[in-house]
């Protein structure tokens, strides 16, 4: 047998399995980097979270990623070798964090990378019939598996395609087997870039769970926090939103898009919520000047409701009550106060964090890609049903070392 097969095989077979799951998404703030301690799979799945760190990507990374990041037109030599340079380096940034915390490689059994997204292309958004449901993350495996030493698994979201979802989100098979709760109607709610959440009924009957974006998230809120503070890369607790009035008239051409009135499930990304979709937004409302408290309230305001929205609609479809359910949130948008005290004022139900179940907010999607790659290699496989949007498949691409 092959010595990375017979390597697998035996890992496995492992009780506990310790996993770095890496996620670096649309926010571009850094490579979330968590090890974790899985064992068991599937409903039967435990985890601990034995360490956590986020490495700040430098303005020079962000930079790069920038010129390539959700756009149509790029220079596509400049997306080849980020390709590569990205993949190398999450793989210093993980093995400068594994020397912080002490623990040889030798020790860590996988690697789960998310990559690097630079382009979600859902059919709904490019509306080219002859071509599918696509999306495109970048930062190598081999790359990451070769300079780590360890087995990596890559590339998550193309499976999800291939079998007929849209690649996003992939959060619901990390939820379900971690926070799910029989008797408890829970909705694991994540603000990242991009907000979506998952639903969880208190019947856990897969068939009933699911898990959709609800639209933007902080990206607008960092876009032109950036644009009117270059020295901010997004707005601290708020100050700047909470020195703002809504515009309502702005607000309300926010909300007018057809993403919003589309069936769950659903995916999107900055492809459509870029500077651009304000900026129609800000014309159809004959708005030539703004005051950035203003803008930023509006576009904090918008992220509220159409979060809120989302929820209210999921849970009516469902015919249980709002106020049977718990929310729990994660991500970056569960520090800003504002968005989050608009949707307590929106939603009647009880608000916790995902830190209150035991996984730090912050490092929960990393988690989550760690529980994937536990699935792939060893799970029994797990029948989601026949809805839409969760295929019932493994997920990544397998590199091996050498």
């Amino acid at each position: 047998m092959n010595k990375n097969i017979n390597a697998l095989y035996k890992i496995a077979q492992k009780e506990t399995r310790k996993i770095i799951g890496l996620m670096s998404g649309t926010s571009l703030d850094g490579l979330d980097i968590a090890l974790c301690e899985i064992s068991g799979s599937g409903e039967n799945t435990s985890l601990r979270l034995s360490q956590f760190e986020t490495v700040d990507y430098s303005e020079d990374i962000k930079n790069e990623i920038r010129k390539v990041f959700a756009k149509k037109n790029i220079d596509f030599q400049h997306l080849v070798v980020l390709n590569e340079w990205i993949g190398i380096l999450h793989a210093d940034m993980i093995s400068n964090c594994l020397q912080k915390w002490n623990i040889p490689s030798q020790e860590v059994d996988l690697i789960a990378s998310h990559g690097q997204t630079v382009l979600h292309a859902p059919k709904f958004l490019h509306q080219q019939e002859k071509f599918p449901n696509a999306t495109l993350q970048i930062g190598d495996g081999d790359h990451i598996a070769v300079k780590t030493g360890i087995i990596t698994l890559s590339d998550f979201r193309q499976k999800h395609i291939a079998a007929g979802g849209e690649g996003a989100p992939l959060a619901v098979y990390g939820d379900y087997f971690l926070f799910g709760k029989k008797g408890e109607n829970r909705i694991m709610l994540n603000m990242g870039g991009i907000a979506n959440f998952t639903f969880l009924p208190a019947s856990l009957h897969p068939e009933e769970t699911f898990v959709t974006d609800t639209g933007t998230g902080n990206t607008l809120i960092d876009l032109f926090v950036k644009q009117y503070y270059p020295e901010k890369s997004y707005d601290k607790d708020a100050e700047i939103a909470q020195q703002g009035i809504v515009n309502q008239v702005l607000l309300n051409n926010l909300k007018d898009n057809a993403f919003f009135s589309q069936k769950f499930p659903k995916t999107i990304g900055p492809e459509l919520f870029g500077a651009d979709y304000v900026k129609a937004a800000l014309s159809k409302s004959n708005i030539n000047n703004i005051t950035a408290p203003d803008l930023l309230a509006t576009l904090t305001r918008f992220s509220a409701e159409t979060i809120a929205e989302a929820i209210q609609y999921a849970v009516k479809s469902s015919s249980c009550q709002l106020e049977d359910f718990k929310i729990y949130m994660s991500g970056g948008g569960t520090h800003n106060p504002l968005l989050v005290k608009w949707l307590k004022e929106l939603l009647p139900c009880q608000f916790h964090k995902s830190d209150d179940l035991g996984i730090s907010g912050d490092a929960k999607e990393a988690v989550l890609f760690a529980i994937l790659a536990n699935e792939t290699v060893a799970g029994d496989g797990f029948n989601f049903g026949t809805q839409k949007g969760i295929p019932s498949v493994t997920m990544g691409k397998i590199s091996f070392p050498d």
